[in-house]
């Protein structure tokens, strides 16, 4: 799937044509470079004007310590949503940090606390190490989330690119343990099939492509990659049953990697009972709403993605188990 620059929509065509000129083969090395840089970018911390800011450490079962970043608002509400946000990276880069922009929206629409675990990356540890400190900052949420006014009953779940693989991951296996009701999940254009599909096949689309998708697999798969014997809470495309998951608001670029495979997500939700929000923006990349926000065509993601979003917090809740 050969992308060209006319089938990228006008407002994303000048920066898609920067990041070509200037792209080289990515690596593990490289993965690692952007993480560590972020990680030393004063830039991308809390903005104190408009929200808290708490940092948590929580320990795993292994004696290390898992990071979680708290976010709530200034003047903290009550009966609020409870929402763990994954941030995206291939599941081999990135911090919580960069999250900020979007856990601000998300807070200004709902009053709510928002938590973002730094999971273990694929390049220290691949799969189950994400999934395990994305379940362990969901137990972390529900148990004290009330402590930030959360309402036990609505505890959601969202990310975009590998966070909203991540996403799709854990409500399968949130699900499947019934330890923890999640009320709503935002899996956002999701990476969430390691095998090719028309759209993911010979993509050469900015930011994110066949190539940069299958380095990206084979270190969060590590020595299960190419083989059949994969748990759907690794790749949640390969999961058999779709039933009894949280209503669901998605959306995806239709020149992007993921394109096929977050549209058979979709069909497979609805096909199981679930509600399912979800658009298809033309000429989009990768990522697009996040590197460049006031496109037109971001504009109306973002708004579709808060708007649905406001309605689910109006509109749905989950009692948690006895």
């Amino acid at each position: 799937m050969h992308i060209t620059d006319q089938m990228i929509d006008p407002e994303l065509r000048g920066l898609a044509k920067a990041y070509r000129a200037v792209h080289s083969h990515i690596t593990p090395g490289k993965m690692k470079f952007f993480t560590n840089v972020l990680k030393n970018v004063n830039g991308i911390a809390i903005s104190k004007e408009s929200l808290n800011y708490d940092q948590h450490y929580i320990p795993r079962y292994d004696g290390s310590t898992l990071r979680i970043c708290v976010y709530y608002p200034k003047t903290p509400q009550k009966n609020v949503p409870g929402i763990l946000w994954l941030h995206g990276g291939g599941y081999a880069m990135s911090v919580p940090e960069v999250e900020v922009p979007t856990i601000k929206q998300l807070v200004a629409k709902s009053g709510a606390v928002v938590v973002v675990p730094e999971y273990r990356l694929s390049t220290e540890a691949p799969y189950p190490a994400a999934l395990e400190d994305s379940y362990l900052a969901l137990q972390w949420l529900a148990k004290h989330g009330a402590e930030y006014g959360m309402r036990d009953d609505q505890i959601m779940v969202g990310g975009s690119s590998a966070g909203g693989g991540l996403t799709a991951a854990l409500t399968l296996y949130a699900r499947d343990r019934g330890e923890i009701n999640i009320a709503f999940q935002m899996p956002l254009y999701p990476m969430i099939d390691d095998r090719l599909t028309g759209s993911s096949t010979d993509n050469d689309a900015p930011f994110w492509n066949t190539e940069s998708n299958e380095l990206g697999w084979k270190l969060y798969l590590g020595d299960l990659y190419g083989s059949e014997n994969i748990s759907p809470y690794a790749v949640p495309a390969r999961a058999d049953n779709f039933t009894n998951l949280p209503p669901t608001v998605t959306f995806i670029g239709s020149v992007e990697p993921f394109r096929d495979e977050t549209i058979t997500y979709v069909q497979r939700l609805q096909e199981s009972g679930v509600q399912v929000y979800f658009k298809e923006y033309q000429g989009a990349f990768h990522a697009f709403d996040l590197f460049k926000p006031n496109a037109t065509i971001s504009k109306k993601a973002t708004a579709f993605l808060m708007e649905t979003f406001e309605y689910a917090v109006e509109h749905y809740f989950a009692k948690q188990p006895e």
